[in-house]
């Protein structure tokens, strides 16, 4: 009846965070690798030049999604 249950501040809420973050994540992993297998398609003729360009892609989707990320949890807190 009575249960008193605190708000946490946007800021301070890890389990946000990381949530936000891991569907980033797979959301940057799967676009870009998508992305990577269309122009290893229409690019290249090999299936090893092909992998390769999905590989890229994953690659670059993994890396802006960590830079993001890292950026969101290394933000400072502004104090009221």
């Amino acid at each position: 009846m009575g249960e008193n249950k605190k708000e946490i501040r946007p800021e301070y809420d890890l389990n946000a965070k990381w949530d936000a973050c891991l569907d980033l994540g797979i959301r940057r992993f799967v676009y870009a690798s998508a992305a990577g297998a269309f122009s290893g398609l229409l690019l290249f003729r090999t299936p090893v030049t092909r992998w390769a360009s999905i590989a890229f892609g994953a690659g670059v989707g993994i890396g802006s999604a960590y830079s993001d990320c890292s950026q969101k949890f290394d933000s400072p807190v502004a104090k009221d």
